[in-house]
């Protein structure tokens, strides 16, 4: 049954209640909410569901674009950034599209021009991802005919071409002469106002990135178990409310609660541990690489560096992860890039030279001829 509300602005608001579902809209004319209230008790009694007014209008792919983002605000889970702007680029590529012609033949030739573009196989993944998203919420929670299929055919076809992959894992990690050169470069430099050489060695010591490293407050370090707290760590699932308890650790060879009461002492313990924008840290960073001619080297991998440290010094993978925030070791493994020399480091027990083991040898008469007999046994081919 439907019920109608007139508003102060004069607006009405129309409501419907039926079998259980509800659902309301707001309209000038009380005829329009009454044609409005008709069709959702037909499309209940119909499917069991109502359609609102916005999943009826949506005709083109740019529509249920609006009407994903739409629905993510309304249950308080707005897309960030990075999706917010793969989104508004989709909209501006396909947005026109009629949903009836976004097919896999449409889809592909949108690939195809993505890569003409320069979009990577990495990129176009993310794109096709999204895709397909917003294809699902539509058809599921709208009840509107957009085929999700069509688009995983599309997605199928482009990884067949080449054009669709997962992104390359990085392998890079900085080397000591390369940490030490930044390190000196940033701490000689008088123009340089970001204490840059003290965030570099804080970002291997914890392996941070440089949002978390630039946001904690004061109030966020217990000062008496030297661990901080990281409100929202990053995390694929569910950012909001992921708290996190970092131990600030000497294993990396730089001390985080030292550079921690070195930064103490600068701000006076107010206001943020790190009070500077991750932008300009990030800025900063890549002018040092430029000016030294450090290639290939992003301040993210700082944060790979720390984390193969802290395995080579002999951590375990649930140690490691409560320093990284990492949630299991399929995500962990990807920033982890030991050097095989360094497992010489994690032997318990001391292992002879070459020059001992066969000083041991030569001296023992008994070991000699027994792999001599041991020799000699064996069969010729």
């Amino acid at each position: 049954m439907a019920s109608f509300t007139q508003l102060p602005s004069g607006n009405w608001r129309v409501q419907v209640r039926r079998k259980n579902r509800y659902v309301s809209e707001t309209f000038r004319r009380r005829k329009d909410g009454e044609d409005w209230a008709l069709d959702m008790e037909r499309n209940i009694d119909r499917s069991g569901s109502p359609k609102p007014r916005a999943a009826v209008q949506a005709k083109t792919f740019g529509d249920i674009i609006d009407l994903h983002i739409e629905d993510m605000h309304e249950v308080g889970r707005p897309p960030r950034r990075s999706k917010a702007a793969v989104l508004e680029a989709l909209k501006e590529a396909l947005g026109t599209v009629k949903l009836p012609k976004l097919n896999r033949e449409r889809l592909i030739e949108f690939g195809r021009q993505r890569a003409k573009e320069g979009a990577g196989p990495a990129t176009l993944a993310i794109d096709f991802s999204f895709i397909r998203t917003v294809a699902t919420h539509a058809a599921a929670v709208h009840g509107i005919e957009v085929s999700a299929e069509e688009v995983r055919l599309a997605r199928y076809a482009m990884k067949h071409l080449g054009l669709v992959a997962k992104s390359e894992e990085r392998d890079r990690r900085p080397t000591e002469d390369e940490l030490g050169e930044l390190i000196e470069y940033f701490e000689t430099n008088p123009r340089q106002v970001i204490p840059m050489g003290r965030i570099v060695r804080y970002a291997v010591a914890t392996t941070m990135r440089q949002e978390e490293i630039c946001r904690p407050d004061w109030p966020d370090v217990d000062m008496k178990t030297r661990v901080l707290v990281i409100r929202d760590r990053k995390d694929p699932r569910a950012k909001d409310g992921n708290d996190q308890k970092v131990p600030l650790l000497n294993l990396t060879g730089f001390d985080a609660w030292e550079i921690l009461l070195q930064q103490r002492i600068i701000t006076r313990g107010w206001g943020r541990v790190f009070p500077y924008n991750h932008r300009s840290v990030s800025a900063a960073f890549t002018r040092a690489c430029d000016e030294l001619k450090i290639e290939d080297l992003h301040f993210h991998d700082l944060r790979h560096e720390g984390t193969s440290r802290l395995f080579e010094a002999g951590l375990t993978i649930e140690k490691v992860a409560l320093v990284t925030g990492h949630k299991d070791w399929r995500t962990l493994r990807r920033y982890t890039k030991l050097k095989p020399e360094e497992l010489h480091k994690l032997q318990t027990l001391p292992q002879p030279s070459l020059e001992e083991f066969i000083q041991t040898l030569t001296t023992n008469d008994v070991v000699l001829s027994t792999i001599h007999k041991n020799h000699s046994s064996i069969p010729s081919r």
